[in-house]
């Protein structure tokens, strides 16, 4: 078994290599072994039972923009060619992958793609069982046919791709469908459309909810991936925080994270930069870019990398000036000390309501001993307190984070380790449309919570002291020409 598991790890670290001397680049990945891929494939089949699974990979992307697979096709084999198809059976309990022949026209212009040429290779590193070209897919559905009433589980929720959770893949999905002059069915719903036509003697069933209920609890590999790419988003808010100045532009800050990101090996951004000053901040998703920063404003930054198909989600606020005023101190203040409440409550084996009901205990002690010099903000922490209390009842801290950073999964139940997600509290002053958010990753371990983030300055003096140094965008001013 080792020496198997070698052989793999030799073959991941530079397949095909002697195929493709001009190219040196491996074409799978390095971070997970076969075994994993087998292990969850095979969680797959004892919940299908006698059924099958059919997962459907990403297709070619539009324009010069890098393949980037679906979640749901790398999590069960790290495949990452187009078009590529996944069939589970769990009656023979054996995994075939089904890819494209080789097009040996692009790769002579692009570089070596995996493709069904390359079984023996994606048998050893995929763990499957047998690689076949796209052209047999439908024969070998049409034999698993022949057994009426048999089960076939697909996803039944749409994929997650490139810096997409599900719940923006299902609005653009809405968005397209109230579309009078478009109206296409999604790629996902398009596949279940022509499985029911093609094979109706299929029981078709969702296979969501198993693929979920997997990616609910993070193996070791998995945590390392996250935990990296949270260590670059940290390192990235905190070059953004030395980089501002009053005049510069949300835009620039954003140029300074994805450098961060990319020097680091990020393979691309979990999500959209969120970078909010002054007013842009009370619109939680405000993404635009646009806006100058503006003297004796806040400024809030919400970013994270996608590091080998695993994200993170951190946040930070700070003022555009350095220097935090008095009235900024008294209600940051405040919310940071409710904000570190939640943070010391989060611990393995008990549920979320219990989390909030002593965080809410302890923020009531802080508001009563707290004073602000604006009505408005007394107001305000007196609202967040008791939104927080009375929300305690419905549980919940905030959002999964996994492959995406809205991540999947669905759990009530006390907090178990391996899990990871955020918090995110905001405090709102609407008589000013101030916004204030703080945002932590967080591993679920064995005796305790991890707060993986919490390295990140988020004390009034800490971020002071870091702004005070130059940053990036000091050492390396906007071009002349280009203004």
């Amino acid at each position: 078994m080792l020496r198997a598991a070698h052989r793999a790890l030799v073959l991941a670290a530079g397949l095909l290599a002697a195929s493709s001397s001009a190219q040196e680049a491996p074409l799978f990945t390095s971070d997970f072994p076969a075994d994993e891929f087998a292990a969850r494939r095979a969680k797959v089949m004892d919940a299908i039972g006698e059924g099958l699974a059919l997962v459907q990979g990403a297709p070619s992307p539009a324009g010069y923009v890098r393949f980037r697979q679906s979640n749901e096709l790398y999590y069960l084999a790290g495949i990452e060619s187009p078009h590529a198809y996944l069939l589970i059976d769990g009656q023979q309990r054996r995994s075939t992958l089904y890819l494209p022949h080789r097009n040996e026209a692009r790769e002579s212009a692009e570089g070596k793609l995996l493709s069904a040429e390359d079984s023996e290779e994606l048998k050893q590193c995929a763990g499957v069982d047998a690689v076949y070209g796209l052209d047999r897919l439908h024969e070998h559905l049409g034999r698993a046919a022949r057994a009426s009433g048999r089960a076939l589980f697909i996803p039944y929720a749409p994929p997650e791709g490139f810096a997409t959770s599900r719940d923006l893949a299902q609005r653009e999905i809405a968005d397209v469908a109230a579309d009078p002059f478009d109206g296409r069915p999604s790629r996902a719903g398009a596949l279940r459309g022509l499985l029911h036509e093609r094979f109706p003697q299929f029981d078709t069933k969702d296979l969501t909810p198993t693929l979920d209920a997997l990616r609910l609890i993070k193996s070791l590999r998995e945590l390392a991936l996250i935990r990296k790419a949270t260590r670059l988003s940290g390192l990235a808010i905190q070059e953004a925080m030395r980089s501002t100045v009053p005049g510069i532009y949300e835009h620039e800050l954003d140029a300074v994270a994805k450098y961060v990101f990319y020097r680091n090996g990020a393979q691309g951004e979990a999500y959209y930069s969120l970078i909010a000053s002054g007013p842009n901040a009370w619109f939680p998703h405000y993404n635009a870019g646009k806006r100058q920063l503006k003297d004796g404003e806040l400024l809030l930054m919400d970013f994270a990398p996608d590091v080998g198909y695993y994200m993170s989600d951190v946040t930070r606020m700070w003022p555009v000036n350095g220097r935090f005023s008095q009235e900024q101190r008294e209600l940051y203040g405040f919310y940071l000390g409710c904000y570190r409440a939640i943070l010391a409550a989060i611990r393995p084996g008990v549920t979320a309501a219990t989390i909030k009901q002593e965080a809410a205990a302890q923020m009531e002690k802080l508001l009563a001993g707290s004073r602000f010099a604006k009505p408005a903000h007394a107001k305000a922490a007196r609202e967040f307190v008791t939104s927080y209390k009375n929300g305690a009842a419905r549980g919940g801290l905030g959002h999964w984070v996994g492959m995406a950073t809205h991540d999947v999964g669905s759990d009530s139940g006390p907090l178990r380790p391996g899990m990871v997600f955020t918090i995110e509290p905001a405090l709102r002053v609407p008589e000013e449309k101030l916004y204030i958010r703080l945002e932590d990753l967080i591993i679920v371990g064995e005796t305790k919570a991890e707060i993986v983030s919490e390295w990140l300055p988020m004390d009034v003096d800490a971020i002071e002291k870091l702004m005070r140094e130059d940053g990036l965008l000091q050492r390396y001013p906007r071009d002349a020409g280009a203004r």
